[in-house]
């Protein structure tokens, strides 16, 4: 683990060596507690892969005296209904979306500004700073502990009406988006309708012609093969998103101060390898899709949706209770 990485833990995740902070949540070791991690992505998804991969960590680190049950693919519900369990000591980890926790931490929202981050690695040494430590300091009093910032991907529009290259050639299509505030202001200023659909759900609603289309990255799109019912692949890269990767403050309770330490270097090293896996499925993916002559991908001026969703960006500025962080997070992404 690196020395930011380090210090993002103990700051964030109240480990024994941050004991003045938390002692009352850290309890001597148990024998072999089995732990449950939940979260929504499809198998052979990135996050689905590095979190087996955190699961094997934690088990080899602990030497077996702290296990991981893993239920992906939503089998524990939609990422809203993963956080109240999360939140009521019923689920121990989540992997989680943006959406969903930046309703319980507002701030976290702002890291979906249109066009904030140009790659994953910008987003990701902002959120090993100052920024991330706030942002996982205020997720601690809604009873969660942030242990790592996983990499949701530059997200792109994909439909089955027609090729998206420029603002106007969204209006008119309905989009799902996640339970996102900022997606759906994006989305409204791009002229766009939006309905909030489960990510389970939507491969059927776009069959179903529920909704014409949709935004998520390359490794969402090829996980669930939202392209086979999706054949306009349109690269907005309109927003980064972050999975923050979540322990319950109830679990913590369950491990002794040592495993608790196992766990948060593992969620940073299965952390490190899902990021090299959203680089490398972006750069096979696309390659794979401009292949395939049944799909249509285009690229985009971005441009003209930096000018459509600037007046997104000012009122986040202005927003009350938010608009000091989103400032700094601005300044951040453009030191």
């Amino acid at each position: 683990m690196s020395n930011t990485s380090r210090r993002h833990f103990l700051a964030a995740a109240g480990m024994a060596a941050a004991a003045p902070f938390f002692p009352a949540l850290v309890r001597p070791a148990h024998a072999a507690v089995t732990l449950t991690l939940g979260h929504g992505a499809a198998p052979g998804n990135p996050r689905a892969v590095a979190a087996e991969k955190f699961a094997e960590l934690v088990a080899a680190k602990t030497q077996g005296a702290v296990r991981v049950n893993i239920a992906g693919a939503e089998q524990l519900g939609s990422d809203a209904a993963m956080l109240t369990s999360l939140r009521t000591g019923a689920l121990d980890f989540s992997i989680n979306s943006q959406g969903p926790v930046g309703n319980l931490v507002p701030e976290i929202n702002a890291l979906g500004l249109p066009f904030l981050f140009q790659t994953a690695d910008q987003a990701t040494q902002v959120l090993e700073g100052d920024v991330g430590q706030e942002l996982a300091q205020r997720m601690e009093p809604a009873g969660m502990t942030l242990l790592s910032w996983w990499d949701n991907g530059i997200r792109h529009v994909t439909n089955s009406k027609r090729a998206v290259q420029t603002p106007a050639d969204l209006k008119g299509l309905k989009l799902r988006v996640p339970s996102d505030v900022m997606l759906m202001d994006i989305f409204k200023a791009l002229g766009a309708s939006t309905e909030q659909i489960a990510f389970g759900e939507l491969y059927i609603a776009l069959q179903q012609g529920v909704v014409d289309g949709q935004e998520n990255p390359l490794a969402n799109i090829e996980s669930s093969k939202l392209y086979e019912v999706n054949r306009y692949i349109s690269l907005t890269g309109h927003v980064w998103q972050s999975n923050p990767f979540l322990m319950s403050r109830i679990a913590r309770a369950k491990v002794g101060a040592p495993e608790l330490q196992a766990i948060g270097q593992a969620a940073q090293e299965a952390g490190a390898l899902q990021r090299q896996l959203m680089r490398e499925a972006d750069t096979q993916l696309l390659a794979k899709y401009r292949a395939d002559t049944s799909l249509h991908v285009n690229e985009v001026d971005p441009a003209p949706f930096r000018e459509a969703t600037a007046p997104v960006v000012q009122a986040w500025r202005n927003r009350k209770g938010v608009g000091q962080f989103v400032s700094r997070l601005v300044d951040a992404a453009s030191a």
